[in-house]
């Protein structure tokens, strides 16, 4: 039998107790029967390193089976058929109006969840692919982790968007095939644009500052370049003369990516760049209507087969124009604030929330005219809102004319926020080709996002800027309204607000244009990606109900998803996955509804609904205000994470402030995580049952009758069927003095015994096993009460192997546990003396047991280093008997405590990545 087999069976035998014994934790026990087994010598890191890289298998099969299974079928001919059975209408104008706009709009964002390595990745996408999901598929990758950067972010994206639109060229050709058979003298007129997308790697400016104009500049030119080379060998045999012009544009935006690339803080250097830029070359390329129309035009003279092919290309290039995809910019509304104020409020004395800020920027809008700007405007402007508006018209006038830039803002609760952006676009001459987008996710942007939409869509300017961009944009953010709200709560106010805009448009007479609705969600079930099935995940950011709102208005829906970093990417992993991805949004159809469905209970009783809502919120709201639950998720620092992304987690801080650390100072994702890592997806499940209290068989009958309620129902057992309170518990007995002090009472581990009085002494004022306590006695209250309400609910898609999935990570948590204590005995045990008399050891307990422990061992290094200058380096004349042989190094330090407990994190770090495969996504 395997060690996790072993494991597993022992997990199994440990459960029954509980019935005995109620605060029986088999979790914990497991972990100290491992940790016994480490300290006494019977098993060793090595051993358990082994059953990590099994376990690791394990994850990555259960992700890859999750991939298959979201997807399915996978099949390209299969799906091919089925996109055939799509490309059908009672009449060609029917088809071609519906097909010449985007079902939806796909966008990839560089979200820090970068979990699997790239070869990790590819392993599970290619084993998804294939059918064929085992270990002799879905393990061969490494464990070592790859340095993430911008530029490897950038590199995904621009991978995952090459896949998606090959996907997307196969519909094309399919919708282009089914008109040709079914209306052979008018097919060559569609113009089909079935998906379109967007990237904002490199271009996201909110909470970073290491993207620079630059950088921007030089992504957008070198997805130029890609594009062009991409374009140009489609065409090569079919428009040999249009292949080889966009072959000498590749080349020359190539080039002028290089230059971007270099160093340009010399005005001299940045005057080079630019001037080259700018300047006239037979080879500048800035716009595509003239190749689409030559392409048409060839079209038309072409036999059907080189026509259907040129005319699958020219649909390419109207959907993503001179680039990978369509770019957003984003900003923090407090950027803008900061810009828009030296204008309209020099002194400062000016509240922009006001009335008179209202009046002051109409007038403001009202006297804008274009000004020219060049890159010396952009090199010395230092305010990073405008800097983006900058680039944004040097992006425009030099190097993609056609294509319309995004501008999303962050933490948006002012019209007068808008406003200011739209004043910036106009000023620089732009406005006609930028959406402005707020951002809606605040617990504060949702209780007022109705009024904000009603009183930016009642303004005249706005209104005449909507209409001539054809669009009001706005987005919604699952991310911080999920960890601060709780994601059901978070889900039915976004969709509220959605309906507002539907109403707010309507009301303001901008039925005339679409609606576009962004839903920044994420992949996971704690950021607003339903983890069901993926006709939830289409439904879920955008209901029927609020798709409904918008067509009885008579307003068109442009639906907008994203795909988040590396766990969002994997959607796109091979071409397979891509098509089928793509051709799953094709069956849901996100932006059509029948607006003579009955309405959903859920909206019709909101006499319960509502006050089910409230509930749940304010449950979440108790966890979020009281000190409990701060202070259990941020008990270990962000140490339980890898590193997944770019960009930083958490806000520097010392270790005085991790003690009291707010979640405000880390972001929603890492939180998200630690939540999985604690083995209870609070911000998910917590509320759902309290919620139901005293109203028991009502509330089960609406969810039981309501598509919406069985939804939420969907996604709370999902999350339900991988929680485990006993293992938040464990954690917080890793702070329970009295454990170390009674673990070695009986005299069978007097080898660890000075540690453990040592930890027992150090933890009697440590205030996190009471925490953990009472948040484990919180969760369980709610539990009890959540699952008296879902055995009133009949499960729809009850799982075969839960039951070996909740002792897989069982084991994987009693595992870590045991790794945990293996770093505090060794830590505690380490001499107190050091070299280095700036060097607290409690300090340096205290990073290990938040799980900085990188900085501890660099910390210990110092302490006891095993380098030291050499007596033989030196030619001094007189003779010495020192060092002897009592002043030799630390190297004996080194290997019984720094390097294991530097191995026993590494191993933590593993688990980690195994524990999210298991959840599905990291975060």
């Amino acid at each position: 039998m395997s060690l996790s087999a072993r494991l597993d069976a022992r997990l199994q035998a440990l459960h029954p107790h509980t019935a005995e014994t109620p605060l029986f934790n088999p979790v914990f026990q497991l972990g100290l029967e491992l940790s016994r087994e480490l300290e006494s010598g019977e098993t060793s890191l090595d051993a358990l390193e082994a059953l990590v890289a099994e376990l690791e298998c394990d994850g990555l099969i259960a992700r890859a089976a999750r991939l298959e299974r979201l997807l399915a079928p996978i099949d390209t001919v299969e799906n091919r058929a089925r996109l055939a059975a799509l490309a059908t209408s009672d009449s060609f104008d029917a088809f071609a109006a519906r097909w010449s706009r985007p079902l939806v709009h796909v966008v990839f964002t560089a979200h820090p969840t970068f979990l699997m390595t790239q070869r990790q990745a590819e392993a599970v996408a290619g084993a998804a692919s294939s059918g064929q999901i085992g270990a002799h598929a879905a393990c061969v990758a490494p464990h070592d982790r790859d340095t993430i950067t911008l530029d490897s972010e950038h590199a995904a994206a621009m991978a995952a968007l090459a896949r998606a639109q090959d996907a997307r060229d196969t519909i094309t050709a399919t919708l282009l095939a089914g008109a040709r058979d079914a209306w052979p003298e008018q097919w060559r007129s569609l113009a089909p644009v079935p998906l379109r997308f967007a990237s904002w790697v490199g271009y996201d400016m909110d909470g970073r500052t290491d993207i620079s104009w630059a950088t921007s500049l030089r992504y957008r030119l070198s997805e130029k370049a890609e594009r062009l080379v991409r374009y140009a060998a489609q065409l090569r045999d079919l428009a040999p003369a249009v292949s080889a012009s966009l072959a000498r544009a590749a080349e020359r935006a190539g080039e002028m990516a290089v230059l971007f690339a270099q160093d340009l803080s010399a005005p001299a250097a940045l005057s080079a760049a630019a001037d080259s830029l700018t300047a006239e070359h037979p080879d500048k390329l800035t716009s595509l209507a003239a190749t689409i129309a030559e392409l048409e035009r060839l079209a038309g003279a072409a036999d059907e087969a080189a026509a259907q092919a040129l005319l699958v290309v020219a649909a390419a290039m109207r959907a993503d124009g001179l680039g990978m995809g369509w770019i957003h910019f984003r900003v923090n509304s407090s950027q803008l604030q900061n810009a828009i104020r030296r204008r309209i409020d020099p002194d400062g004395k000016l509240d922009l929330s006001s009335q008179a800020a209202l009046v002051r920027m109409r007038e403001l809008l009202a006297e804008a005219h274009p000004l020219r700007t060049n890159f010396a405007a952009l090199a010395i402007e230092n305010s990073t809102a405008v800097r983006q508006f900058l680039a944004m018209a040097q992006i425009l006038h030099h190097i993609d004319s056609d294509t319309p830039i995004r501008m999303l803002v962050a933490e948006c609760e002012q019209p007068t926020t808008v406003l200011a952006a739209l004043y910036f676009a106009r000023l620089f001459g732009i406005d006609d080709k930028v959406d402005v987008s707020p951002l809606f996710e605040t617990e504060s942007a949702l209780e007022h996002g109705g009024r904000f939409l009603d009183a930016l869509l009642a303004e005249e300017a706005y209104r005449t800027y909507a209409r001539r961009r054809g669009r009001v944009s706005i987005q919604t953010g699952f991310s911080d309204a999920g960890r601060f709200v709780g994601q059901i709560p978070a889900s039915l106010a976004i969709e509220r607000l959605q309906g507002r805009l539907s109403e707010a448009m309507a009301a303001n007479g901008l039925t005339d244009v679409a609606a576009l609705v962004f839903n920044t969600h994420g992949e996971s079930m704690g950021r607003g990606a339903h983890p069901s099935s993926f006709s939830d995940r289409v439904e879920w950011p955008l209901s029927p109900w609020s798709r409904r709102r918008f067509a009885r208005a008579g307003i068109r829906l442009e639906p907008e998803v994203s795909f988040q970093g590396g766990d969002g990417y994997l959607f796109f992993g091979t071409p397979e996955l891509a098509l089928a991805t793509l051709t799953r949004f094709a069956e849901a159809a996100p932006a059509e509804t029948d607006p003579e469905v009955p309405t959903d209970p859920f909206y019709r009783r909101t006499d319960l609904s509502l006050d089910f809502y409230r509930a749940i919120r304010r449950v979440q709201n108790g966890y979020l205000t009281s000190r409990t639950y701060p202070r259990a998720v941020t008990a270990f620092g962000l140490g339980l994470l890898n590193d997944t992304g770019s960009r930083k987690s958490r806000r520097q801080s010392d270790l005085a402030a991790d003690r009291e650390m707010s979640l405000r100072q880390i972001r929603a994702i890492p939180h998200n995580a630690v939540l999985q890592q604690l083995g209870y997806p609070v911000n998910v499940i917590a509320g759902f049952g309290t919620a139901a209290d005293g109203n028991y068989e009502a509330l089960a009958g609406l969810l039981r009758e309501s598509p919406r309620g069985r939804q939420m129902v969907r996604l709370v057992r999902a999350a339900n069927a991988l929680a485990s309170i006993k293992t938040v518990a464990a954690y917080g007995e890793l702070f329970n003095s009295a454990y170390w002090s009674s673990r070695p009472y009986r005299g069978n581990e007097n080898h660890i015994a000075e540690a453990c009085l040592a930890l027992a002494e150090y933890l009697t004022t440590d205030d996190r096993v009471g925490v953990f306590r009472r948040l484990a006695s919180r969760l369980r209250v709610d539990a009890l009460k959540l699952h008296r309400l879902l055995d009133l609910i009949p499960d729809e898609a009850p799982l075969d192997d839960r039951e070996h999935t909740r002792r897989t990570l069982g084991v994987l948590q009693a595992l870590r546990l045991a790794l945990f204590q293996h770093m505090f005995i060794k830590a505690v045990s380490v001499p107190a003396f050091s070299r280095a008399n700036d060097i607290s050891r409690d300090d340096v307990l205290e990073m290990v047991f938040t799980l900085r422990v990188d900085e501890a061992l660099a910390q210990l290094r110092r302490a006891f280093p095993v380098h030291f200058p050499n007596i033989g380096d030196f030619t001094v004349a007189e003779p010495s008997d020192y060092p002897d042989d009592a002043a030799v190094g630390y190297e004996a330090i080194h290997r019984d405590f720094i390097e294991p407990i530097g191995r026993a994190q590494a191993l933590s770090l593993r688990i980690t990545t195994a524990i999210a495969n298991v959840f599905g996504a990291h975060g």
